[in-house]
């Protein structure tokens, strides 16, 4: 949990609290109101950048609410979305479904935009392709070293079927290495070597290691390349690295690897074998 969370978490209520209706300048003015009691917060500020109805919740809503404040002893901004559930009269955090045991926030996202279809993420097949896939992925999480080289290989072979866009999403926390190896892959690929994507999956190198010069050695065997520190720490590659970190934002995507297909997250990461 980010200390973003732990700060909210310890002033918002989780339990139910009275409307008088359901708006979203409602929820925008309550919960401005509470997170401003935070003494550890200043300058705070909520707004509700969309909504979604709740197939499992009749006459639920799902508040996808951004929040900016400032840490008051670390003078540091932070930012951060959140979801919050009300129908008109309550207004909850969140709710565990009993069948599956998932919090219903995670199986709530922002809509998949077009715009978010870009040139640079596609990795294989026709951008008129009948399916988008969208695929955010760490090179070093154990199931997408499994699971992306198989789907991708498997889409590879019909690109008039699917369009497969790739969006690098490493964790730091438990793998920092995947940032240097994202990196790099990015590098090479604007060196103009486009097809060593899935060659990271296949890259030998400890996850917790830190040590840049270490990762790239593993790299460049796995690759064949050549690729330097001075390569990765480039404008352009430091641009497509934080575009594809500010996409998965966007989306609320903070787990890999994470599917979406033609725009709706495939929590089985299986659909994409059933289209016909």
């Amino acid at each position: 949990m980010s200390l973003m969370s732990r700060l909210l978490l310890s002033i918002l209520l989780l339990n139910s609290v009275v409307f008088a209706k359901n708006s979203s300048e409602v929820v925008e003015d309550y919960l401005q109101t509470t997170i401003a009691k935070n003494p550890n917060l200043s300058s705070t500020e909520v707004n509700v950048v969309d909504t979604i109805k709740v197939d499992e919740l009749a006459g639920w809503t799902a508040y996808i609410v951004k929040i900016d404040a400032t840490l008051k002893k670390e003078k540091r901004k932070v930012s951060q979305k959140m979801i919050w559930f009300s129908n008109g009269k309550l207004i909850v955090r969140d709710f565990n479904v009993i069948s599956s045991g998932d919090n219903l926030s995670s199986l709530v996202k922002p809509p998949f935009q077009d715009s978010y279809y870009k040139k640079e993420n596609l990795i294989s097949g026709n951008i008129n392709a009948k399916h988008k896939i969208a695929i955010f992925s760490d090179p070093l999480c154990p199931f997408c070293r499994n699971f992306v080289p198989q789907a991708v290989k498997y889409m590879k072979k019909e690109p008039n079927k699917f369009a497969i866009y790739y969006y690098h999403l490493p964790l730091p926390r438990i793998h920092p290495a995947s940032i240097t190896l994202v990196k790099a892959e990015l590098a090479g690929q604007l060196q103009g070597h486009k097809n060593i994507l899935l060659d990271l999956y296949k890259t030998k190198v400890n996850p917790r290691e830190k040590d840049v010069n270490k990762i790239l050695i593993a790299f460049n065997k796995a690759t064949g390349l050549k690729i330097t520190v001075k390569d990765i720490q480039s404008k352009a590659v430091l641009d497509r690295y934080n575009s594809d970190l500010k996409m998965a934002n966007n989306l609320m995507v903070q787990g890999t690897p994470t599917m979406f297909i033609d725009g709706k997250m495939d929590r089985t990461k299986t659909k994409y074998k059933k289209i016909k």
